[in-house]
């Protein structure tokens, strides 16, 4: 399957450069750059389509201006998610917890992953 999303028009297969979205309220047609995933109740269009985009008699067309550039990724941002990495591999100290809760059940004592030690309710 392509990663590359398609212009939603019948038999065009250009890729996708903007989505259109339509306010049945306000009777407008919005059309913007293209959204960061396919949703169900907007339609991708190629630069072709886009550029030719009419809306029905009565209704108003909002063109929402593309971002000047891609998005530049800098060297803060990769440390950022290296620091997020790690903190998500870091050990989780946990302190066992001792006695019993408050209906009498046993609570837990150790936790080894997605195991839980549970004291034993003879003691």
């Amino acid at each position: 399957m392509s990663s590359v999303r398609r212009c939603s028009r019948t038999a065009c297969g250009r890729p996708a450069v903007a989505t259109l979205t339509y306010v049945y309220a306000d009777s407008t047609a919005v059309l913007g750059p293209l959204a960061t995933y396919a949703e169900p109740h907007c339609y991708d269009l190629c630069a072709e389509h886009a550029e030719r985009l009419t809306a029905p008699r009565g209704w108003e067309v909002v063109r929402l201006a593309a971002d000047a550039g891609p998005l530049r990724r800098t060297s803060d941002d990769l440390e950022a998610l290296a620091n997020a990495v790690r903190e998500a591999a870091r050990p989780q100290e946990r302190t066992p917890r001792q006695g019993r809760g408050p209906e009498g059940d046993p609570t837990e004592i150790g936790r080894r992953g997605h195991l839980r030690v549970l004291r034993s309710p003879d003691s």
